[in-house]
């Protein structure tokens, strides 16, 4: 799944543009390295992302096409 969707879809990020956006600006790392927004995903990858003066780090658990907004915290585990 591309990057930009699962942000959405997790709804770390509340829209795709904005995902898009964030991507593009270098505030997001998938497994180390400044991520962009078509870079593939997978169970187990690692995502750092930049909120302002925030840091969120976040691992992969699941990936689905879409889920209940009750169920979006169950495709990521916070880290630190």
């Amino acid at each position: 799944m591309r990057l930009d969707k699962f942000l959405k879809v997790s709804r770390l990020i509340k829209r795709r543009t904005l995902a898009k956006e964030v991507t593009d600006a270098g505030r997001v790392t998938l497994n180390g390295r400044v991520a962009k927004p078509g870079s593939e995903v997978k169970v187990g990858d690692v995502l750092e992302i930049g909120f302002g003066s925030r840091q969120i780090k976040v691992e992969i658990l699941l990936i689905k096409e879409s889920v209940r907004a009750e169920e979006a915290a169950d495709l990521y585990k916070a880290i630190e």
